[in-house]
């Protein structure tokens, strides 16, 4: 079984915990420099097809293999009876830990993992070509009050979108890899 890291914010966390985010999006990575060579990328299930005929396959995987959620994290908690440390979360925490460090995900070792995910889909388009279903997949709040009691799913992702990579804006409508997953329930390190 292929497994991956894959780096998600407490926010985005909080969604996959409650089952509310079930798809994620993330920039395809061209091999070249110039990204307008005049390519177009084709949707296709497990690769983008490049206008020249060539093929970028997907760096996160196909359906069947895992991805090991990655998130900010700290060893905070001590177990009474070994001395062994476990982790602790920042999207579930209440408040900053003993030492006031959290561990940036990138440095989340594989074993400190609590949440393992299945590709169920893998697939590639335009960003703007998100449905308001997609969207909503992406972790749309369980309880929108703070923006308003409603908002527009699609202008909500829209939002999370231009927070994360505003290099990437949703107005420059960037190639991304749309990968659909399932929580596996047990799949703690």
């Amino acid at each position: 079984m292929i497994e991956r890291g894959m780096i998600f914010n407490a926010e985005m966390v909080r969604a996959i915990l409650d089952g509310r985010k079930t798809q994620t999006r993330r920039p395809v990575k061209f091999p070249i420099l110039d990204r307008n060579l005049g390519c177009e990328l084709a949707g296709n299930e497990l690769a983008g097809e490049l206008a020249a005929g060539n093929y970028l396959n997907s760096a996160f995987g196909k359906p069947g293999h895992r991805i090991w959620v990655r998130e900010t994290w700290t060893r905070e908690s001590i177990d009474a009876e070994d001395g062994s440390y476990s982790p602790d979360y920042r999207a579930t925490a209440n408040g900053q830990p003993l030492d006031g460090r959290w561990t940036p995900a990138i440095h989340m070792p594989r074993w400190a993992s609590r949440i393992l995910l299945e590709i169920t889909d893998v697939r590639v388009e335009r960003l703007n070509s998100i449905s308001e279903e997609d969207a909503g997949r992406e972790g749309y709040p369980a309880d929108p009050s703070p923006y308003g009691g409603r908002m527009d799913k699609w202008l909500w992702f829209r939002q999370l979108w231009d927070g994360i990579y505003p290099e990437q804006s949703f107005k420059h409508n960037p190639w991304v890899w749309v990968i659909g997953f399932k929580r596996v329930e047990g799949g703690a390190a």
